[in-house]
């Protein structure tokens, strides 16, 4: 059975993507820290990202890093956290999370609750 994120990956699921090429796609959390924390996955269903072989692995850092230029330069933040973490979904995932201090990536605080236009507006504003 496909992850959700591979359904995502598919447009079975809708979603607020950010970036896609042949082998990644990037789309924002539904349940963000911050403004901007998007997940960029593999298209290859990979379950543990220690896994992916190292060209994989290698390529889909570079795709985090442009993504993260851009979510950088929209939410004017200090740096943006890199995060792998999370075996609720057995689809290899990054998290890019824009923060000014340690404490703006911890994943137990409450997550933003943003509409829909808002989710659409930084997906288009981070697809610039």
């Amino acid at each position: 059975m496909a992850t959700i994120f591979s359904r995502i990956i598919a447009g079975e699921i809708p979603c607020y993507k950010v970036a896609e090429n042949d082998r990644f796609f990037a789309f924002l959390d539904i349940n963000p820290l911050a403004k901007g924390h998007t997940l960029v996955v593999p298209k290859c269903e990979t379950d543990y990202i220690f896994d992916l072989d190292d060209q994989t692995l290698a390529d889909m850092m570079v795709f985090a890093k442009q993504i993260a230029a851009k979510i950088k330069e929209f939410s004017q933040c200090n740096r943006v956290a890199v995060v792998v973490l999370g075996l609720e979904v057995p689809h290899a995932h990054i998290h890019l999370i824009p923060m000014n201090s340690e404490n703006d990536v911890d994943f137990r605080k409450e997550k933003l609750k943003l509409t829909p236009e808002e989710f659409a507006n930084i997906a288009l504003e981070l697809n610039k």
